[in-house]
């Protein structure tokens, strides 16, 4: 087996000694804990997105936001939608992931309640070129675990968002089902969900 070279960075890499504990997260500053994930309490560090990438999560964030209001003006329970929010799936070990966008039922902010699986309806992921496996696999499987009813993989072209995947949660398998899929190029007119509320999907909101 060849040796690798003295001055390697493959060298310096050390093995996390211990698992993060949700208290230990809890203690990050936000500006560690906005660039990492946790995976059954071992750190992932999160790339930095693209300039496209934010200008897609923000388009799609303001999409949602208005049909939440649009809901919620209709008596649906109150609802807010995010960018790159801390999503706890799980305590022990430790899941922490931050969704592209998320929609959930309001928190309690004054007993600063934690937003966790069981309050978000809807996680949307958009695809990055070294997020592939984490969206399409690993992230479907935790998501859907953890019991969120709805989740969106999104694709993007070179104008902005071009293919939204949609799974629904099996609650008796605790598996997603993926449920159409919409592309930007497809004729007709705008395609619409009436789940976990109602949303139409206007392309031209979601271009760069």
């Amino acid at each position: 087996m060849t040796a690798l070279p003295d001055d390697s960075w493959l060298l310096s890499i050390r093995p996390q000694p211990a698992r993060v504990t949700a208290e230990e997260y809890e203690a990050l500053p936000e500006e560690i804990a906005k660039a990492i994930e946790i995976v059954d309490g071992y750190v992932v560090y999160c790339a930095a997105p693209t300039p496209d990438h934010q200008t897609a999560g923000r388009r799609l964030a303001n999409l949602l936001e208005r049909h939440a209001r649009a809901a919620m003006s209709k008596g649906h329970e109150c609802l807010t939608v995010n960018n790159d929010v801390d999503l706890r799936l799980r305590d022990l070990p430790l899941l922490n992931r931050r969704p592209d966008v998320a929609l959930y039922r309001c928190l309690d902010r004054g007993r600063g309640e934690r937003l966790r699986a069981e309050h978000a309806l809807l996680v949307v992921e958009i695809v990055s070129p070294g997020s592939e496996t984490q969206d399409t696999t690993d992230k479907l499987g935790e998501y859907a675990k953890a019991g969120i009813p709805h989740y969106w993989i999104v694709r993007l072209d070179r104008t902005g968002v071009s293919i939204i995947e949609r799974y629904r949660l099996d609650r008796a398998a605790m598996l997603y089902k993926h449920i159409g899929t919409f592309m930007k190029d497809e004729p007709g007119d705008a395609p619409s969900v009436s789940n976990p509320i109602p949303i139409m999907i206007d392309w031209s909101e979601l271009q760069f």
